[in-house]
């Protein structure tokens, strides 16, 4: 007797389901593969929350006597208002060079917008330190660098930007810049 009842619900079931689908009809084969959209790069938390906390650290210290042994004669710029510290840490490499832009080959307009594309295009991803190469001007003319002197003034200029330090050795010393930006 227990089958039976089953039965007869399950019989029920298939019935409902069948009326419930009586119009559908199958989608056209095309030959084509539908794929889903690449998910969004995942955000970098933990490197977000590492650099907000260098610059609060930063912001919030005074000056040092190692401050003053700091000061040499490779290129930096300081945003008015702003710590040494920002600079003793950017020179140090305690920021994580997020991208860079390589301006060798180009002239100096091309620079100009180059930089400038790449300065938006950062804001727009929420970069915060970058690397801008200007290259060391062996292959200009005279063999002087054009560009060093150029986009130090450029980056200056620009409101996105905090601070600027020479680059270490290993990142391209005296051929670039590391920048750091606004949030």
């Amino acid at each position: 007797m227990k089958k039976t009842a089953k039965n007869s619900i399950e019989k029920t079931d298939q019935d409902l389901f069948r009326q419930a689908v009586a119009d559908a009809r199958p989608l056209p084969h095309h030959g084509r593969v539908l794929r889903s959209p690449e998910p969004p790069p995942p955000y970098p938390v933990q490197s977000h929350l590492d650099e907000h906390a260098a610059l609060e650290e930063s912001l919030a210290a005074g000056w040092t006597a190692q401050d003053w042994l700091d000061t040499g004669d490779e290129p930096n710029f300081l945003r008015p208002g702003l710590s040494r510290q920002v600079l003793r840490k950017l020179r140090s490499g305690a920021w994580v060079i997020q991208d860079q832009l390589d301006l060798h080959g180009l002239d100096r307009h091309q620079a100009r917008e180059a930089l400038a594309g790449f300065l938006a295009s950062c804001a727009k991803r929420g970069v915060r330190c970058v690397r801008v190469i200007h290259g060391k001007g062996l292959g200009s003319k005279n063999r002087e660098p054009v560009l060093k002197t150029k986009v130090k003034l450029w980056l200056a200029r620009r409101e996105e930007v905090l601070a600027y330090c020479q680059a270490r050795p290993v990142d391209g010393g005296s051929g670039a810049l590391v920048v750091l930006l606004t949030a």
